[in-house]
């Protein structure tokens, strides 16, 4: 019988919002120690060895500067909670990270994550797909971004993305044209609007879902908060699906996380001569991802086996169609206006008299020819019966 997991304690939410305030979201070193020996631990060893270390004055007044109280007591007046790995709302699948290695210096599950909004994050993100792309989005981009993430929405699946210009904001509108709830997950702080003209989106995407940061209430996005925030979004989310990204796209590192992480990774192709969508072409062509290009495809990738599948795309059928290959070469023979005797019939199809003769009835009982005396030619396609 398995363990039920204990609630996290006061202490060790004090030490994780302290430890949040004063090393950078994603440092891999410290995650890999506080999954080790507990935040309290780590933040008490922090403070009795920092000084000794060649930049510890500057930690030990980071670490000694926070009340970690009082910071949870404002960020809940600006309507921010503090979430930590054993809250009923923390998504367990971000555990994954811990086996997912380091990129670009980022990594491991993370102290915990500040959220604003009506939504609870466990249950937007048990079924969620990530849809990101490049900032400068075309309009291709932008509108296939949107279909995609009205159609999973409409579906139950819950859109991530970053909020950004471009193809994150695109994502994010068409999960609430549905409506649906939606998640942004930001470099800078969750009470803070990046960018300042998205203040009203974040505000809707609050009102139903979910808007976090790894980073503390006020902080300005950075590089390193980027990388950082990137592994969240792909861990997340059970796929990610890039929407025009170029070759030095940030959008690749989350699909870098993705493919770390073995999740679905996804990409809409665009024009061959696409430059915004060079990074996903090279995504497709050499790192294996998902070619995608509506909703239905990115529900048909991310669905429990079986669950939703897609029928194979065909052409309507055709009078014809099911015909012999010797029925076929009859008719081809056979001439549009102006009949034809079975011996002109026989030598055109390169077919016996015999074998000519009895397909002419059998393409006359389906309504494809029509006999004139004892010649023949097409019938008009009106009322043709299939064979």
């Amino acid at each position: 019988m398995s363990a039920v997991a204990r609630p996290p304690t006061d202490e060790e939410r004090l030490a994780r919002v302290s430890l949040s305030h004063a090393v950078e979201p994603g440092d891999p070193r410290l995650l890999a120690l506080v999954a080790q020996m507990g935040a309290v631990e780590v933040l008490a060893a922090l403070r009795k060895e920092a000084r000794r270390l060649d930049a510890g004055a500057g930690l030990v007044s980071r670490l000694d500067g926070v009340d970690a109280a009082a910071r949870l007591d404002r960020a809940a007046a600006r309507g921010l909670r503090f979430l930590i790995p054993g809250d009923s709302e923390w998504p367990t699948q971000l555990g994954s990270l811990d086996h997912a290695g380091d990129n670009c210096g980022r990594g491991r599950t993370p102290l915990g994550l500040w959220a604003r909004g009506a939504g609870h994050l466990g249950d937007l993100t048990a079924r969620s797909v990530a849809i990101v792309g490049s900032r400068s989005a075309t309009h291709y981009g932008a509108t296939l971004a949107a279909e995609i993430s009205f159609t999973t929405s409409v579906a139950g699946w819950t859109t991530v993305s970053g909020a950004a210009f471009g193809i994150d904001q695109a994502a994010h509108r068409g999960a609430l044209t549905v409506p649906a709830p939606t998640v942004a997950v930001l470099a800078s702080g969750a009470d803070r609007a990046y960018p300042v003209a998205h203040r009203e989106l974040l505000d809707a995407i609050a009102a139903t879902g979910v808007v976090v940061s790894e980073a503390p209430p006020g902080a300005a996005p950075t590089k390193v908060r980027f990388l950082a925030r990137n592994r969240l979004i792909a861990a997340l989310a059970t796929g990610t699906v890039v929407v025009e990204a170029a070759i030095r796209s940030g959008a690749l590192n989350t699909a870098t996380w993705t493919e770390r992480l073995s999740r679905v990774l996804m990409g809409v192709p665009g024009p061959t001569t696409s430059e915004p969508s060079a990074g996903v072409h090279q995504m497709i062509r050499s790192r294996g991802a998902l070619l995608v290009t509506r909703g239905e495809e990115v529900l048909e990738a991310i669905s429990p086996a079986g669950s939703f599948t897609l029928a194979e795309p065909r052409e309507a059928a055709r009078p014809h169609d099911g015909f012999s290959l010797t029925d076929q070469q009859v008719l081809d023979a056979v001439p549009v206006a102006r009949a034809a005797p079975v011996a002109n019939l026989a030598r055109t199809s390169g077919l016996s008299t015999l074998l000519v003769s009895s397909a002419l009835v059998r393409l006359e009982s389906a309504g494809l020819v029509v006999r004139v005396g004892d010649r023949w030619r097409l019938q008009a396609l009106e009322g043709v019966r299939s064979p």
